[in-house]
């Protein structure tokens, strides 16, 4: 009976799964089929059978040509289709769904672009029930015409400044109707995008986190990093962190349980899925539960320095500048330097060992570490018109790579046109700028504190630095044209540039400049005065500003701007107040709405992000243009009660919640408040540049204890 009962057992359990037990045929040497070693094993069911199977309703061996097919001497086709398994059907499903949301925005793009006789020309074959192969290839041939350079400047030169204005203003209302003022929740479910992804780059989640045990989300969200984030500072070698981050060995010196959550942290930024969140669709918990797991093991590390622990350390500097709450900016980046200059890589004590002592990876490491340490300094110090802190690196530069160069740059997880990479170039033009970035900070931002008025040494010296910052950007590789829609971060690259022209001219008004008399050097000599500046300021800022929103056009029509680094907020922001510094400004002006629209979608990222949208709509207001606005015809309502002064009288919008968190600012003196006035921060007066910097430094990396103020000009 016991016997009995076991083959029961196994009979039920064999017809409850999706196996069935056969018997093992052998063949013998001569061919001929025996029974010898004849038993039971599984045999998994095939997914789906061909065609001619199918019909028959014979069973299907599941591989072309099946065994029947051979037997009969059949064609044998197998549908894809027809392939019910969970995955594979989930993936073709979003195939076809990115298929057809990409040909619905190419045909929205003709209609919107192309001249009236090519838009009229598509809804002609549309009508005449053309196939879909034929529209797609009519689409792909009329919008490669419009991104022709002949295209282009015929475009240019028929439209009219009302025409682009009324085009911005469609996009706007585009923007705030369709995407929407904060990204699309998602309710906590496996949902097909994510079940369908396949990251580029594969990643073990064990042992390096306990917040998950799916190696698939950690695999996407590494991938997201290494495309979107990475790529700007890059201060760690990515090729030997995925190698040990494979290997997955605990002790390991490129990589820690601590550098990889802070990396997973970063990344969820980057995410659109619902994995990402911690509490559903609050995007400030974003990665937090990440967060919590590298504060904790960065706690427990010992306080040795390491390469791994500068380079996780450098990643929260990343994350608190976008917390908006924690204050821990500037500490966190303040640390990686001291540990930069602890392990030698930076300042003024010289590196620890050659590079002769290192191992390959340790010596990429160590180099790619130091230069990128160096760009962040920089970029973060000159951005709010600080002196940058290291002025020595001292590891050799990395030499360039032809094979990295030509390496593809891929958008993951959209399905857009990979570009060249051009990073080994790009690094390296980034360091270059990193100097003159150095230079800048340290000649403008530190010598004139208590003093509103440039010297004649120092405004000599600020028409140099303009002149060796444009001798760089004329001598940049032809392949960062922005004709060959490069990767995004050789557009970030160049809005540094324009970013930095900006700093350089706005951290003393040219207006406060008056003519300085000089003391004759000889009894001779007759009295002189300083000579007329080079250049005009206001001239230099505004065509930097107007570049920045040039580039914005680009990094959105070639990529979105969803998952832009968030060095693209600052510049876009920066961008915004220098336009609305200019006495000839217009709400209505196709640069400014290039910019506003961009940064309305960028900023409803996250809780900072909000935040300074919020005193950029205030600052707009306070231009009161709300009758340039209300007149447009083409305005949406939702435009109007964002930038329209007088809205307030008919109720709250939904960008009134965007105040929330901005409270921070009028609790120490030290963060220099908004002053709300008697409604709240609803209603907080508008800033001018300075004064919008000055705020956007208290919100991101709070006030740096190294230098405790700022210098800001009127003041």
């Amino acid at each position: 009976m016991e016997n009995m009962s076991e083959k029961y057992r196994q009979l039920g359990s064999a017809s409850s799964s999706n196996h069935e037990w056969v018997e093992r045929d052998t063949r013998s040497e001569n061919g001929s089929l025996g029974t010898e070693g004849k038993g039971e094993t599984w045999k998994k069911r095939v997914s789906t059978a061909c065609l001619a199977c199918k019909k028959s309703k014979r069973k299907c061996s599941g591989t072309s040509p099946c065994l029947n097919c051979q037997t009969f001497k059949r064609v044998c086709i197998f549908d894809e289709s027809l392939d019910q398994r969970r995955r594979v059907a989930a993936k073709r499903t979003a195939d076809e769904l990115s298929y057809h949301r990409d040909l619905l925005s190419d045909l929205f793009r003709l209609i919107r672009e192309a001249n009236e006789s090519s838009a009229l020309y598509l809804l002609t074959i549309i009508r005449h029930n053309a196939p879909a192969d034929e529209i797609r290839a009519y689409i792909n041939e009329t919008l490669a015409e419009l991104t022709s350079p002949s295209a282009r400047s015929k475009s240019e030169t028929e439209s009219k400044q009302t025409q682009k204005a009324v085009a911005e203003l469609e996009n706007m209302k585009h923007i705030i109707n369709v995407e929407g003022s904060s990204p699309t929740f998602r309710s906590k479910v496996m949902d097909i995008h994510f079940l369908c992804d396949e990251a580029p780059v594969q990643v073990p989640a064990k042992p390096w986190t306990s917040v998950t045990a799916d190696g698939e989300l950690v695999s996407h969200l590494v991938s997201l990093y290494f495309a979107w984030d990475w790529p700007f500072s890059a201060f760690l070698d990515m090729g030997v962190f995925v190698k040990h981050m494979q290997r997955g060995v605990v002790g390991s010196e490129f990589c820690s349980p601590f550098l990889v959550n802070a990396v997973l942290s970063n990344a969820c930024y980057f995410s659109e899925f619902s994995e990402a969140y911690v509490v559903p669709g609050d995007v400030s918990s974003k990665g937090r539960d990440f967060l919590a797991e590298a504060e904790r093991l960065k706690d427990e590390a010992p306080s040795q320095p390491s390469l791994a622990g500068l380079q996780g350390t450098l990643l929260m500097y990343e994350r608190y500048a976008m917390s908006r709450e924690d204050d821990r900016g500037y500490i966190m980046l303040h640390q990686a330097i001291h540990m930069g200059e602890a392990l030698g890589l930076v300042g003024s004590t010289g590196p620890r060992m050659a590079s002769t002592e290192l191992s390959q990876d340790m010596d990429i490491s160590c180099r790619r570490t130091a230069w990128g340490l160096f760009n962040v300094d920089t970029t973060v110090h000159t951005s709010f018109l600080r002196p940058s802190l290291i002025n020595n690196v001292n590891m050799a530069r990395i030499g360039l790579n032809p094979a990295e160069d030509h390496a593809l740059w891929r958008p993951y997880p959209t399905h857009r046109d990979p570009r060249p990479s051009f990073f080994s170039q790009f690094f390296d033009e980034a360091c270059n700028l990193s100097t003159i970035a150095r230079d800048i900070s340290r000649s403008m931002f530190a010598s004139h504190r208590g003093s509103n008025a440039l010297s004649p040494i120092q405004r000599q010296s600020r028409e140099d630095l303009y002149d060796r910052i444009r001798r760089w950007h004329d001598l940049l590789p032809e392949d960062f044209d922005v004709r060959y829609r490069p990767a995004p971060h050789i557009i970030l690259l160049k809005m540094r540039y324009h970013s930095l022209i900006i700093n350089l001219f706005s951290c003393i008004s040219e207006d406060e400049v008056g003519p300085t008399s000089f003391e004759p050097q000889t009894p001779e000599s007759p009295p002189r005065h300083t000579p007329e500046a080079k250049y005009n300021a206001r001239q230099v800022t505004q065509t930097a500003a107007r570049s920045i929103a040039a580039l914005t056009r680009l990094h959105r029509r070639e990529f979105g701007v969803n998952r832009a680094h968030q060095f693209a907020m600052y510049a876009i922001n920066l961008a915004l107040f220098t336009l609305l510094e200019s006495e000839a400004f217009d709400v209505l002006d196709e640069d400014f709405l290039t910019l506003a629209s961009a940064f309305s979608v960028i900023a409803s990222r996250s809780g900072l992000g909000r935040n300074l949208f919020h005193l950029f709509r205030q600052s707009v207001r306070a231009k009161a243009q709300g009758s340039r606005i209300r007149g447009a015809t083409a305005v949406p309502d939702e435009l109007r009660d964002l930038f329209d002064e007088g809205s307030r009288a008919r109720g709250c919008s939904r960008f009134d919640e965007y105040a929330e968190g901005l409270e921070k600012l009028n609790q120490k003196d030290k963060y220099h408040g908004i002053s709300g006035g008697e409604e709240g921060l609803q209603d907080c007066p508008g800033l001018g540049l300075s004064d919008m910097l000055d705020r956007y430094e208290s919100l991101s990396l709070g006030k740096d204890d190294v230098l405790v103020e700022r210098y800001r000009p009127g003041c």
